[in-house]
């Protein structure tokens, strides 16, 4: 097999990390399309009439998938799912131009596919009715609701980096929804992309978190969940045991109920689940800070009726062990070679990276 050699820089040093002088050896890899379905318009195709719609098929609705394989790769691979508005994109070079988890995880011997969920990036054809994209005024939005600070001002402890171009190239890596955003048409397809990885560990972030729930119960291979920052619906409890709702300045944190005997498919495998900082303690009229102190009460609730029914589920709140300033993409911050330590850390206890 081929082998390619891609080199990159590491401003940090971290026991987990060979050093940015040597290059990364891939011996695979490519891109493949999973999942997704068809529509058949009414009518007969004539030939005549090349660019008539009637009796032609649309094909939309698949995930897509880039991934490399290193040398002496690790037996379970990272599948890495965004979250909303974003792409894979949430995973390669970071707005300041480091090394994002991709290339991170693949010097640390792991294989990792990127996806792209359905109707989004590179997966962008719907088979769902809608508006087409067009200009989207979230700047202000976006700066506030994943604490980068409070416009216009960071943060001081910010673990985001504060010049302008980097601020700029993360408002660019966004990518909109082709067609409505659908988590059971994203979850089938990421659970067909589970089944031509075989098992694997899922990394999902933000709303890519609802979407991870869901696969888990559409398929037997994921061996673990690392989730950062699972926000939006649904987030699944038993029924008889979902949480009271939290009211916030974003809008209600509300748990979705199911059975029982599905909810306790979390409980057969490991599951880490982090959040960053500047998550408010107490209501407040910042929607940003105000949205995630609801999402880890839930959070911490979901954990607490996994590891109930026997499972092993644990939430990382990163200032509650000294780690400050992460945004909502703690995993593109400043120190995100520290963040990728703990998970690292968590993959070698759980034995997950033989």
């Amino acid at each position: 097999m081929r082998k390619i050699f891609v080199c990159a820089v590491i401003v940090l040093m971290c026991p987990f990390v060979v050093f940015a002088s040597e290059p990364i050896v891939i011996s695979e890899q490519g891109s493949f399309t999973a999942g997704g379905s068809t529509l058949v318009h009414p009518g007969e195709f004539v030939f005549s009439d090349l660019w008539s719609q009637a009796g032609q098929t649309a094909y939309g609705d698949n995930a897509y998938v880039f991934y490399q394989v290193p040398v002496n790769a690790h037996k379970l691979p990272l599948v890495f799912l965004h979250g909303g508005g974003q792409s894979k994109k949430t995973w390669e070079t970071t707005p300041d131009g480091r090394e994002g988890f991709q290339n991170i995880f693949l010097r640390r011997g792991f294989s990792v596919y990127l996806v792209d969920q359905p109707r989004r990036g590179e997966a962008g054809f719907t088979l769902a009715e809608g508006d087409k994209p067009g200009p989207m005024y979230y700047d202000r939005t976006m700066f506030t609701l994943f604490r980068l600070g409070r416009w216009p001002e960071y943060y001081p402890d910010t673990q985001f980096p504060k010049d302008s171009a980097s601020l700029e190239n993360f408002y660019r890596q966004g990518t909109p929804n082709t067609g409505a955003l659908d988590f059971d048409v994203a979850a089938e397809a990421v659970a067909a992309v589970l089944e031509r990885t075989d098992p694997a560990i899922l990394v999902t972030h933000s709303q890519g978190g609802g979407v991870g729930w869901l696969t888990a119960l559409k398929t037997d291979k994921i061996r673990a969940i690392v989730a950062y920052e699972p926000g939006g619906s649904p987030r699944l409890f038993p029924e008889g045991e979902v949480p009271e709702a939290v009211s916030t300045s974003f809008g209600m944190i509300e748990g979705t109920p199911i059975a029982l005997e599905e909810f306790r498919k979390f409980t057969k495998f490991p599951i880490v689940i982090f959040y960053g900082d500047h998550i408010a303690k107490e209501p407040t009229d910042n929607y940003g800070s105000d949205q995630w102190r609801g999402e880890l009460v839930l959070g911490r609730k979901f954990a607490e009726l996994v590891n109930k029914y026997g499972g092993d589920c644990t939430v990382i709140h990163l200032p509650e062990i000294g780690i400050k300033g992460n945004t909502h993409f703690m995993f593109s911050d400043l120190n995100n070679i520290e963040i990728a330590d703990l998970l690292s850390k968590w993959l070698h206890e759980k034995g997950l990276d033989e």
